[in-house]
């Protein structure tokens, strides 16, 4: 549903089918009836279109396939997230996480460590098919959405387009003109983009350390500029008068919102279930794809929420659509390129992968300057010196909803780094790999710090170095949450994601972004998505059709 319309009638229907499904305990949910969504994924099941995963490409070629009247399987790793818990809410808060929140970990695992040094943020967990995962390399980790919908599930839901000109320098065979015009403003519409309320942004206390953080930018001579978002802001605005269930103003966020957030399974998902056409197999991992009879067979290992194994099935396809993310969709390439069954995948999978220059950071304001007890966990506000010609940074005002007042300035800085890693495969784990080293990061550090340091100069003030671990240190540079690359466009896949070698599949998600964006990426990846779905419909998919 749009922040600003009413929703559709294939939205209801789709929203209503995850709920109904979930409530039920059942992982396999469409439409069209609940013995036949089954029959569609059952062991040996065929089906025209099969997408890997549910994220923003994935949900985008699903409902395209659906409008086409193509059916199609998509298969989603983690849960469906609609069946509350004990305490009557689907989510929990991110001050209180309990097994919800961590994908299968003792102990939860958030950007911020700690408080003063102390080890009060994480907090132990049961083992369980949680919505938040860490994924750790060594040098680096990545952080994902695990659940029907992706990181729209878990993310901060800034929903930024990137500068034309650095879009025009990352993707130079995608046409700028066409996206900017076509493919940007249909993927906003879709994932239901709005803006907070200037006048209310102002005067409420739920956003001072947005304002705080403004005016110190001011300071050191950087201007700010407001942040568009998915979630849905006249909900937050009632969230304060109280006539609405608190979310974003009861410090819920990274492991999901129970109220206002517009992901993925309210918009573009509810709409492809509600087509009648397309079934969505939560808790089916995909884990290996090899060819067969003019398409594809994925094997798909089951589980419960527990983990435990349900058993393993095969699934054929003609077309088959990876959407499993820059790390699910290039090891499953790069897992049937080292094991044989994929042969003439090129040696460019795995490579071009970056982490978007992410670097967070903090400083510690002076107490003239609080930042506010209260604060909404949705960000609106971003710092923009991508002009820089030595450091170009674009830096996010985040919260610290901590409950009390901190006079904490926290940051996501994305930076221009423009190092790239590349993914390994090891045959005798199975497991993939990430050559990247903390060196690699040092780009990225320079330039927040030289960003940062004229910040602290101008308003007398100094870093916090006490949040990100035991050990101090003021800059975080060893996750990210944005990965991107690994099947590059133009160089993995055609200009259109066509996996090269390989007839009938396609990657249609981050992984084809080469590293860097300069922004927030789901909006990108999502236009990029609906641009390519388009070239594939008409060129592959329908060709032939009467």
């Amino acid at each position: 549903m749009s922040a600003h319309h009413p929703p559709s009638r294939r939205r209801v229907l789709g929203a209503l089918a995850l709920g109904a499904a979930a409530l039920a305990g059942e992982t396999v949910v469409g439409p069209a009836g609940r013995a036949d969504a089954a029959d569609r994924a059952r062991d040996g099941a065929y089906v025209p279109a099969l997408v890997v995963g549910t994220g923003y490409g994935a949900a985008v070629t699903a409902l395209r396939l659906a409008e086409a009247g193509v059916r199609t399987l998509m298969l989603e790793a983690g849960q469906l997230w609609t069946r509350p818990g004990p305490d009557g809410e689907v989510f929990c808060k991110m001050l209180t996480p309990d097994r919800r929140s961590t994908w299968f970990r003792r102990r939860t695992a958030a950007p911020v460590e700690s408080f003063l040094w102390l080890d009060v943020v994480n907090r132990p967990v049961q083992p369980y098919a949680g919505i938040l995962d860490r994924v750790d390399f060594g040098a680096m980790a990545v952080y994902a959405g695990r659940g029907v919908g992706g990181g729209s599930l878990v993310n901060g839901g800034m929903a930024v387009t990137p500068r034309r000109s650095y879009f025009r320098e990352v993707l130079p065979r995608v046409d700028a003109g066409e996206m900017y015009r076509r493919h940007f403003p249909r993927a906003r519409a879709g994932l239901g983009v709005n803006g907070v309320d200037r006048g209310w942004f102002e005067a409420t206390e739920w956003y001072r350390y947005s304002r705080v953080a403004r005016e110190q930018a001011g300071r050191a001579g950087h201007g700010t500029v407001f942040l568009d978002n998915i979630y849905d802001f006249r909900h937050m605005r009632r969230e304060a008068a109280g006539t609405a269930p608190k979310s974003a103003l009861a410090g819920e966020l990274i492991y999901g919102n129970n109220h206002g957030r517009m992901s993925l399974d309210k918009t573009y998902l509810a709409a492809a279930l509600g087509t009648g056409r397309v079934t969505v197999a939560a808790l089916h991992r995909a884990t290996a794809i090899r060819p067969h009879a003019g398409g594809y067979v994925v094997t798909v290992e089951r589980s419960d929420a527990l983990g435990r194994p349900l058993g393993t099935k095969e699934i054929a396809c003609r077309h088959l659509f990876l959407g499993g993310g820059s790390l699910g969709t290039t090891e499953l390439l790069l897992r049937a390129r080292e094991t044989g069954t994929l042969p003439r995948l090129g040696r460019e999978i795995g490579e071009g992968w970056g982490p978007n220059g992410n670097v967070m950071t903090a400083r510690a304001n002076r107490p003239p300057h609080p930042t506010g007890c209260h604060q909404s966990t949705v960000p609106v506000l971003g710092i923009d010196a991508w002009d820089d010609p030595r450091h170009p940074v674009f830096a996010e005002v985040t919260p610290v909803p901590a409950g009390i007042e901190t006079w904490i300035s926290l940051y996501l800085a994305i930076t221009r780094n423009p190092e790239r890693g590349t993914f390994t495969y090891d045959r005798a784990t199975g497991r993939m790999g990430l050559r990247w080293d903390r060196g690699q990061s040092a780009p990225a550090v320079r330039s927040a710090r030289a960003f940062f340091d004229r910040m602290n100069r101008a308003n007398g003030t100094d870093y916090r170095y006490d949040l990100f671990g035991p050990e101090p240190r003021a800059f975080a540079d060893d996750f990210t949450y944005h990965p991107l690359g690994g099947c590059v466009l133009g160089r993995a896949t055609d200009d259109f994601g066509r996996v090269k070698g390989y007839r009938g599949l396609y990657v249609t998600d981050g992984a084809l972004v080469p590293g860097s964006l300069g922004v927030n990426p789901f909006v990108t990846i999502t236009a990029l998505a609906e641009r390519n779905i388009e070239r594939v419909l008409r060129q592959d998919v329908l060709r032939g059709r009467t």
